[in-house]
């Protein structure tokens, strides 16, 4: 079967996994986080596998954009978090451009989230007691570091790794000095909710500043 003729018998939102919850847009909060930390925790009540992992995109100093998925670190009043080594491709690029996107699907809902904004590093120690707080493998991979780099081969991949396992298990706080707390104070915030005839519901919340005080205006796009 070609990939054409096998993306034709591919269906989105079938019922048999996919509920498509009514979203009335009049009732929605006036500012993003709150229906964010709502709908997050709506999609982890409905089953949807790893909720807590995003797009990330981001461009280079060339204004080359790329992408890749990340895992979310918290959302609060100072933004969406992610983490990184400073010195992989994202951290190169998001020190040359520090602004980015986060996209969010969460298809066991029919819901998407889309978020771009301005990114800041957040304080070393904040980010080492970020990289501390999570499991052992996590500190391993942030010990073995190098990310992005050319690798010699899997050989080499192997011993490192072992080498940082070991660290990990033998030194919980050892630090991993590169490694970088990233925050996105979104501009924008979108909400998608899917609907069966596909009057889609979008809501999008657009960040304003008067008189020194953030406020958000909410408006409503033709799917």
């Amino acid at each position: 079967m070609s990939l054409h003729e096998l993306l034709k018998t591919l269906r989105v939102w079938s019922p048999e996994v996919t509920t498509l919850p009514a979203f009335d847009p009049d009732a929605a909060p006036t500012e993003p986080l709150p229906l964010f930390t709502t709908w997050f925790a709506e999609a982890v009540a409905a089953g949807q596998p790893e909720p807590h992992t995003m797009s990330l995109a981001t461009s280079d100093a060339d204004g080359l954009p790329d992408v890749r998925t990340v895992m979310l670190h918290g959302a609060d009043t100072d933004g969406w978090s992610f983490a990184s080594h400073s010195g992989s491709a994202k951290g190169r690029q998001l020190a040359a451009r520090p602004y980015a996107a986060l996209h969010f699907y969460w298809p066991a809902l029919g819901r998407q989230i889309r978020l771009r904004g301005p990114v800041e590093s957040a304080p070393s120690s904040e980010a080492q007691a970020d990289l501390h707080a999570r499991s052992t493998g996590a500190l391993a991979a942030a010990l073995t570091g190098r990310q992005s780099e050319v690798l010699g081969s899997l050989d080499e991949l192997a011993s490192v790794s072992q080498a940082a396992w070991e660290r990990a298990q033998r030194e919980p706080d050892a630090p991993s000095p590169t490694w970088t707390l990233y925050r996105l104070r979104p501009d924008e915030a979108e909400f998608f909710q899917g609907e069966a005839q596909r009057r889609h519901v979008r809501l999008k919340y657009r960040r304003t500043e008067a008189n020194s005080k953030t406020g958000w205006v909410r408006e409503l796009l033709w799917p």
